[in-house]
């Protein structure tokens, strides 16, 4: 911490007038919510992630549940939802399977669709066989980031990165605001899938996610960031105020639009 404060004390200067030049889009915590803030305004999306632990010898028979019972809920227009990815985590925590929906219209819409599937026969019957073959389930609802990519289908084969930040606490506008200047280093090769922080569940929460053709390509792209200008020292900004932070390299299933 002392050499720290010494380097910091010595660098104050430089890094003052770099500050000056990050904020492309800077906002005021004062003035309104972080959810408003940060958010896409063109837009009334919500989204929700969804981790399952499956059993381990039940993830074949969760996977074909899954493919052939969620397309039709994403393909009726009767639910104002959209599946963007579904996926199993093959490096990180194993057995495990991650969905991704969109709610097009906020919470009104979420709330439709929710009310909607409890009068579905099939969607019941299908969430009593999905539990059977759960060791634990876990979900947020999420706000897009203004500055990132939207999500949109993809052709593959791919595989992708669900990289997870849990930030200190007051610190999502900061998070903001240096990921605004950041993400123009991280689009060159088409990478940037979606940037989304957290509204109800673990808040305080950030997740990116990244497709790359494979895991060398991967470690190329990121490699190669290193050699961009300031992409050094956004990451010597950001790392302060991540509590802890986790990586999942995913397969898409067949059914899933991000291939």
């Amino acid at each position: 911490l002392i050499c720290r404060g010494l380097v910091s004390s010595a660098s104050r200067p430089r890094e003052d007038s770099w500050l000056k030049s990050l904020f492309v889009r800077k906002v005021d915590p004062r003035k309104d919510a972080h959810s408003n803030l940060l958010a896409k305004r063109e837009t009334s999306s919500l989204y929700k992630l969804q981790i399952h632990n499956v059993k381990p010898e039940c993830l074949d028979a969760y996977n074909k549940l899954c493919q052939e019972v969620l397309p039709k809920i994403h393909e009726e227009k009767l639910y104002p939802c959209a599946l963007v990815g579904t996926w199993n985590t093959w490096y990180g925590e194993q057995d495990q399977a991650v969905h991704l929906w969109r709610y097009e219209g906020g919470y009104p819409a979420l709330n439709e669709v929710m009310s909607k599937l409890r009068q579905n026969k099939e969607f019941t019957e299908f969430r009593k066989e999905r539990g059977n073959m759960l060791l634990s389930r876990k979900n947020q609802l999420l706000l897009e980031f203004s500055f990132w990519n939207e999500p949109v289908p993809r052709e593959g084969p791919n595989i992708y990165e669900l990289r997870s930040y849990q930030l200190r606490p007051g610190t999502m506008i900061e998070w903001g605001n240096y990921w605004a200047r950041a993400i123009r280093f991280r689009q060159d090769n088409n990478e940037a899938v979606g940037g989304f922080f957290s509204q109800i569940g673990q808040l305080y929460m950030v997740h990116h996610l990244w497709a790359y053709k494979d895991l060398q390509t991967r470690e190329d792209i990121r490699n190669a960031a290193w050699h961009k200008p300031g992409w050094d020292e956004l990451v010597y900004y950001t790392v302060p105020l991540i509590q802890e932070m986790e990586s999942r390299i995913m397969i898409p299933l067949k059914i899933s639009p991000l291939q």
